[in-house]
């Protein structure tokens, strides 16, 4: 039987383990360049025994920013300052990668340089608010892209990912979840669009698998994952057909040869079921586990089969050594909602202070 602790080949990667740090937003890349900190080579070098850490979202290009203080991976100075974070994780024998998150109409223009604005599949608003500066501010309607526009941004993002490379990471993660931009195309509210990019399922799912083929051409498929959650409703998402949706995507997605696919569930056990067998190639899991965070009752997953690894996200917040704790049976510091910036206690938003 596998287990949680067994070896995981990840595309030709040995992880010494199937716990992975999910991908939690921190806020703490400050200054004009909005790079890094030390303190954050400390706070991933700390958490290097899970068998993969998938970083905080970081965005691809200036425009992709929709909260204060996240770093991006679009400079020479935030490629420096990343090198000394990977450093860090390698020299504790950890594996990282970078996740790429470009947040579409989820932002503000304060967020950004003066002239730039959001850009979204579709002129749509999202009914929600955003954290800036001046606190929480709802988010206007952003631009939408024209299809020269969307070409650029899928060059953002494979821009980003060779920088991500040069600055040391392992590869990189695709953010296509939580009601970020890859999700915006995907979904019925957000993407109103008749062209080739929305309409059908087809033209919705087009703009993430045209991201994920620019990106592995770009550094090597065995370097990059696809982050999703089917039915996500954070940042005002609407999707119907699910199945048939993601369905879809998996299968245009698969003959690119993935590291992985990371699905971030929501209460449907059965749709999970069903993309975890039509998927071919490494799964993983942070799984539905409202109102609590991702505990050691996860582990069981990897023992029946339901996922190759499981990540888990608050728990490694206030449990640095989580991968120890949970061979051991604990104990456990159990992580306070309270020093979470927003979102629900279920982990949608993932946005954890620094403590």
């Amino acid at each position: 039987m596998t287990t949680s602790f067994d070896p995981l080949n990840l595309a030709g990667a040995t992880l010494n383990n199937r716990i992975v740090m999910s991908p939690m937003t921190r806020s703490r890349a400050y200054g004009p360049d909005q790079t890094p900190t030390e303190a954050t080579a400390v706070y991933y070098s700390q958490r290097a025994s899970a068998g993969l850490i998938i970083s905080e979202g970081i965005q691809p290009s200036v425009v992709g920013q929709g909260y204060p203080n996240t770093p991006g991976l679009h400079s020479s100075a935030q490629v420096g300052a990343w090198r000394r974070v990977t450093d860090a994780v390698h020299e504790q024998g950890g594996v990282i990668f970078a996740q790429l998150m470009h947040t579409g109409r989820i932002g503000h223009p304060s967020l950004l340089p003066d002239g730039l604005s959001s850009v979204a599949p579709s002129a749509v608003a999202a009914d929600t608010k955003v954290f800036t500066a001046e606190g929480l501010q709802p988010c206007v309607t952003a631009k939408e892209l024209t299809p020269a526009e969307i070409e650029q941004t899928i060059a953002d993002f494979v821009s980003a990912a060779r920088n991500a490379i040069a600055a040391g990471f392992d590869g990189v993660e695709i953010h296509g979840a939580n009601g970020y931009l890859i999700q915006q195309f995907l979904s019925d509210n957000a993407n109103l669009r008749t062209d080739e990019w929305g309409g059908t399922n087809q033209g919705r799912i087009r703009f993430g698998v045209e991201v994920a083929k620019a990106v592995t051409d770009a550094i090597g498929s065995h370097r990059v994952g696809f982050r999703i959650s089917p039915g996500n409703p954070f940042n005002d998402i609407v999707e119907s057909d699910l199945s048939g949706l993601y369905g879809e995507l998996l299968t245009a997605l698969s003959p690119l040869g993935l590291a992985y696919v990371h699905l971030m569930e929501g209460p449907d056990r059965e749709l999970t079921l069903q993309l975890r067998k039509q998927w071919q190639g490494t799964f993983i899991l942070n799984p539905f586990t409202h109102p609590n965070p991702t505990g050691l009752d996860a582990l069981s997953l990897v023992e029946d089969g339901t996922t190759d690894a499981v990540s888990f996200g608050a728990l490694f917040i206030s449990n640095p050594d989580l991968p120890l704790r949970l061979q051991q049976g604990g104990p456990f510091t159990t992580p306070d909602p309270a020093t979470f910036y927003g979102g629900d206690e279920r982990g949608y938003t993932d946005y954890p202070a620094l403590g």
